[in-house]
């Protein structure tokens, strides 16, 4: 009998390990079925078969793995406390059109990736619905809404931690939660495995990847500063790494006259040709990171925004570098401290030949052994799989 899963991914890093997770899960199928003496090893229905149904909120790489992608991320992204309170409506009216189409699905399973603030509601509500609930990517909540540890507890089945330091931190609360290791080490692999193509306009300058954010509010906020810098620096190639989810009028309109070359779709192969690298902080620092690219962190919010983070984030660090190695690994720059002036010299100190440079990239080495080797995406897929046939 077929199996059902429902997959909920509400931004771009989620729509990419999501992609990941759900090839992972119809190879999963197949490899069940051939060890339960269901299929034949050498039937192609052993590496894929369409008896797995696979309905998910996400975007275009889960979609091209395979899954039948019914809500695309863009249409949830909501950056910050203004922004979640100006759009509580929206938001409020997607959780409910999210909570039938579930039912309609009947699912086996449900897997949350990330993405607390919706995700913890459906949670809540399949738990109550008797739908076993899988939580892939945790919600940092060791970061700020601790008390959210006591409703991960109460609702959620398995929770899957992609952060060394989670699993001690979980057992603190009496939660018994699976480190996997972390998916951008599947992700980068798979990059490993394709040929690297030339970025377009080729020379011999040193390339500066930017990557300012992939809502449309960061990048209003980080790009004009970015570009002011790749002016200042002629002997260098500023490429900026364009979010598949954001128009390209909106990177236009600031890159205008400007030196900097925009790059779509291609974020991991100008990460493979970057000498250095300037990044709004979130996911991308530690993509970044994995590639063995020298950073900067940048962060720049509303006054409102940071006012309020303040009292309610619990963390030293705000890049995810900076977090899993426990001391200052990369540089960040937050708000009155990233400015034109400050950023030139961070840039300076990770582009030059020197102690700064070469300590960073030994640091970055230690990280990416830290994180452990690839295989995330494969060790979910099998525990979800197994989950569904006891």
């Amino acid at each position: 009998m077929g199996k059902r899963i429902y997959i909920i991914a509400g931004e771009a890093s989620g729509d990419l390990h999501g992609g990941n997770l759900v090839r992972e899960l119809f190879a999963a199928s197949g490899e069940w079925r051939v060890a339960s003496g269901e299929l034949d090893p050498d039937s192609p229905l052993a590496t894929r078969h369409s008896e797995l149904k696979i309905r998910a909120w996400g975007g275009d790489r889960m979609a091209a793995a395979g899954a039948e992608v019914v809500k695309h991320y863009r249409e949830l992204a909501f950056m910050g406390f203004t922004q979640v309170v100006m759009n509580l409506r929206t938001i409020l009216r997607n959780i409910d059109t999210c909570k039938k189409d579930i039912e309609a699905f009947k699912p086996d399973a449900l897997i949350l990736i990330d993405y607390p603030g919706f995700n913890l509601r459906i949670a809540e509500w399949a738990h109550a619905k008797g739908i076993p609930v899988h939580y892939y990517i945790s919600p940092q909540v060791w970061a700020w809404k601790k008390g959210r540890v006591h409703t991960i507890r109460r609702v959620v089945d398995r929770m899957y931690v992609i952060l060394p330091f989670e699993k001690e931190w979980y057992a603190k609360y009496g939660c018994d939660v699976e480190f996997v290791g972390h998916p951008l080490l599947d992700a980068i692999e798979q990059e490993g495995k394709t040929p690297l193509l030339p970025l377009p306009d080729a020379d011999d300058r040193p390339v500066v990847a930017l990557l300012p954010g992939s809502r449309q509010q960061e990048i209003t906020r980080m790009l004009p500063l970015m570009v002011s810098i790749a002016r200042r620096y002629p002997a260098y190639r500023f490429m900026l790494a364009a979010a598949p989810s954001v128009p390209d009028a909106i990177y236009k309109k600031h890159l205008k006259g400007s030196p900097v070359t925009l790059v779509k779709g291609r974020t991991y192969d100008l990460l493979r040709h970057a000498h250095g690298a300037l990044v709004t902080s979130g996911t991308a620092t530690l993509e970044t990171a994995l590639f063995g690219v020298p950073e900067v962190v940048c962060y720049s919010g509303s006054a409102l925004n940071v006012w309020i983070a303040k009292r309610l984030v619990d963390i030293k660090f705000i890049s995810l570098v900076n977090l899993i190695m426990g001391r200052e690994v990369v540089r960040e720059l937050i708000q009155q401290d990233l400015n034109l002036n400050t950023l030139s010299k961070e840039l300076e100190r990770i582009m030059l030949p020197g102690v700064a440079r070469s300590t960073m990239e030994k640091d970055l080495a230690r990280l990416r052994e830290k994180l452990g080797g690839p295989g995330a995406s494969a060790k979910v897929a099998m525990a979800v799989w197994k989950s569904l046939h006891r």
